[in-house]
């Protein structure tokens, strides 16, 4: 009679933490989905081992549910895991399930994590862990893990356009043996031979893509044809 009490009330509290983490879930979703579509400028430095990337300026274009743009005169390496794919893949709330885990302190804030399982077995997407600030219902920190490019850890600061859930800062962490590069960046990095042999297992490779954001243009409106390949 004891075990069979104890198991309900394990029952119910897991349940409840499940619908904590999806109510939670929801009004980060809430936020993401209102923006329809902006246009940003982006400054992005590019911190890899072995590779040398100068500072670049972009434009960034996005409209829902799934048009992004990037257009610059440089190269640029843009993680949308952490930057639009995980928000899309998010929206469609039927595709996973949100498990709670916990509290942890970021800074001085409380931040509430919740692990985010794809129920397809066909999902680019195979977990995500997200800290999110219950209070703004934003990311805070994320861990994506995907199929075709690894793990990528994000940090995301916000300023002016925190009601909408847009940062103003990304900080990227990436695993460049694992993260797809534009061609020629990655031809530099397989090409790359230490002088010091001994070194090699010591080698730094994670890579920091920092993305500072401003100028925000929200639901004006973008033209689709700012997304056709020229």
């Amino acid at each position: 009679m004891k075990k069979l009490l104890f198991l309900s009330l394990f029952f119910i509290q897991v349940t409840s933490f499940s619908q904590e983490a999806n109510q939670l879930l929801e009004r980060v979703v809430a936020k993401i989905t209102s923006v329809k579509d902006y246009s940003v400028d982006a400054s992005i430095k590019t911190d890899i081992p072995f590779i040398k990337i100068l500072p670049v300026k972009a434009k960034i274009y996005f409209k829902q549910k799934d048009k992004f743009k990037i257009v610059s005169k440089g190269i640029v390496i843009l993680p949308k895991q952490g930057f639009t794919d995980v928000n899309t893949f998010l929206s469609k709330t039927n595709s996973y399930m949100a498990v709670d885990g916990g509290t942890k302190m970021i800074g001085e804030l409380k931040t509430s994590l919740i692990t985010v399982i794809p129920t397809s077995e066909n999902s680019e997407f195979v977990l995500a862990k997200l800290w999110i600030d219950p209070k703004n219902a934003v990311i805070i920190s994320s861990q994506i893990t995907t199929r075709s490019s690894g793990t990528v850890n994000v940090d995301y600061f916000y300023s002016s356009e925190l009601a909408f859930g847009l940062p103003s800062e990304l900080i990227f962490e990436i695993d460049i043996k694992k993260f797809k590069m534009p061609k020629s960046v990655a031809a530099d990095i397989n090409n790359y031979k230490p002088k010091d042999k001994s070194k090699k297992k010591n080698e730094n490779k994670k890579g920091i893509i920092t993305i500072k954001l401003s100028n925000y243009i929200i639901n004006k409106g973008i033209n689709d044809a700012i997304f056709e390949k020229k």
